[in-house]
Formats: C-alpha cells, structure tokens, sequence
C-alpha cells in the first residue's frame, strides 16, 4: 500500500455496535491500521510468531472454552502472555461474558475491550469487510460517477466537455448520480474499485452559466446514490475529423486504475450526438460482455462463415 490508511477503533466499535468492557488510555484517539483480523487461540496457547499488535483479535466460544479448561494460574498466565503484547483491541463474541482475568489484565496492561452478541464468524466477516472499506488504497480524480442500468459508468474527459450535462441528462432518464467534478475511488479488493464523491460535495453540481446545484434536492433522493462499483470508463474527448475511431470494438480497451484493469471505452464528442443514449447503450454493452456476449466478435464470426460458405447472407 502506497499510503498507510487507518481508521479510529471508536468508528468501528458504534459501526458494528460493540459493548464496552474497557478502553485503553487514548482510545479516542486510538486507530487500526491492519485489514487483517485475527483469533486469539493460539497466542493463549504461547504461539507468537508472526503476531501482529495492529490486528484487532476476535475471541469466540472456541478460546473461551479453551481458558475455562485451565486452572486459575495458568489461565491468569495465558491471558496476561497476550495483554502483555498490547493487540489494539480484543471483541469477545457470541453473548460469551469475559473471564475476570480479561478485565483485570485489560486495565493492568491498558488494552481494549469489547464485547459483541453476533456469531463470531458473522461478526468477523462483517468486520473484515468494514475494514477493506475503510483502509483501502484510494485515489480521487477529475470526473463523473453515476449509475446506469446497474453499471458504474466512471466518465473522464477535459474541462468543458460535457461531462455533467450528459450525467444531468442521465438522471432526467431515471438513472443515479454519485460523484460529479471529483470521484474519489477505493480498491476495495484484488479486482473490485469503488466511487464515491468527497463528503464537502457530495451530490452537488455544477454548470457553467447556472452555478451549483444540489441533484438530491431538485430531482430526489431517487436520483443520488451514496457510492457505486466502477464497471466502465468512458472517456469523452473532442471529434478529429481525421482521426481513426474504432468501429466494431473487437479489441477490448482497458484503463488502469489503483492497480485494476478496468474496461473502457473513448467516445468522440461533436453537435447532435446524443450522449446520455449513447452512454446507456455503452452500459448495456458491458453488461452483455460479462454476460458472455460481444456483439463484434458475434459479427465477426458471421462474416468469417459467410466468406467460408462463399455468401454473405444467411437466416438465423
């Protein structure tokens, strides 16, 4: 990860409605940098190689039982090896109530603790996933994010060239704006980006000669969308008479972003094209291709095959 992103533990303990059971001195300040979430089995059982303190552990029926097996001593022994190593926050789950040698050594050695009702491998899932989200690498770019047909379609181009007014024209047709001017983006997994538009501006745009104007507001909340997976890129520039534009679309284009490969699309601009249908059109095509269907390979097949039967016409 280019940039070390964190996130404050107190987010995550409302985000997932954890119990308090203690908190260390700064845990108002106190964050989480690791993606990666671990159980806490074998560091009671004295295993510490390749501990992480950044990871948040996740106790569950199987550690508690584990500990309610060992005497007093010994018990009071496994529990302060792990509190001594200062992990940034346990969560004990499954309504399973924490052994007084948790609480006792949680304020000796000034460590977090929650608790939790959910299951513990539904709790860990929902907490892995949160964490994706929040400590993603990210990169925020000039352009335009909405929802088309169920694809993000994440629309580039120069200043000035029409990208807001093609997403205004999108949501008159009943499709949904999240970002307009600036999409920041999360890669939220190896082969999965997310956009979002910067909280300051969130559903706001802008039109020269009008001003700013709140999409949520004017056409409701039906129309704005909070984030949205980015499916598309399509970049908009300015029509080159002579300049060679790809007509069948046989060659797949790809734009790399945080890492991604993420398919595209260039789509000259000029007076009379309709952009928003053309942009729904760019949307359901994608959606064909993930399906498993491309029409110019479907075209060029047909072709080959009339060339291979001498004729270029034939029913379905």
């Amino acid at each position: 990860m280019a940039e070390n992103y964190s996130v404050l533990l107190s987010h995550l303990v409302k985000e997932h409605n954890m119990q308090i059971v203690h908190t260390s001195d700064d845990y108002e300040e106190a964050r989480v940098y690791s993606m990666a979430v671990g159980r806490p089995g074998l560091q009671f059982a004295g295993f510490f190689e390749y501990f992480d303190p950044r990871r948040m552990l996740v106790s569950g029926k199987q550690e508690h039982t584990y500990l309610e097996r060992l005497g007093p001593e010994q018990r009071y022994k496994s529990i302060e090896g792990l509190m001594e190593k200062k992990p940034c926050a346990l969560v004990i789950c499954h309504e399973v109530e924490p052994f007084p040698e948790i609480v006792e050594l949680a304020d000796k050695h000034n460590v977090n603790v929650f608790m939790s009702d959910m299951d513990t491998s539904e709790f860990m899932a929902q907490l892995i996933s949160s964490l994706h989200i929040h400590l993603a690498p990210r990169k925020t770019i000039h352009g335009v994010l909405v929802e088309v047909y169920g694809e993000g379609l994440l629309i580039t181009g120069d200043s000035g060239i029409g990208k807001s007014e093609t997403a205004l024209e999108l949501i008159k047709r009943g499709h949904r704006l999240i970002a307009d001017d600036a999409v920041e983006i999360r890669k939220i997994s190896h082969d999965n980006l997310v956009g979002e538009a910067p909280p300051m501006i969130r559903h706001y745009m802008e039109f020269r000669g009008i001003g700013v104007i709140n999409a949520r507001y004017i056409y409701g909340v039906g129309a704005v969308k909070s984030s949205q997976k980015i499916h598309l890129v399509v970049k908009l520039e300015n029509w080159e008479d002579y300049k060679s534009y790809d007509r069948l679309g046989v060659e797949s284009e790809y734009t790399d972003i945080l890492g991604v490969q993420v398919p595209s699309v260039t789509i000259p601009v000029r007076p009379g094209r309709n952009l928003a249908v053309i942009l729904e059109l760019a949307a359901m095509n994608n959606r064909q291709k993930k399906l498993g269907y491309n029409a110019a390979e479907d075209l060029e097949r047909r072709h080959d095959f009339g060339i291979d039967n001498d004729s270029m016409y034939f029913e379905e």
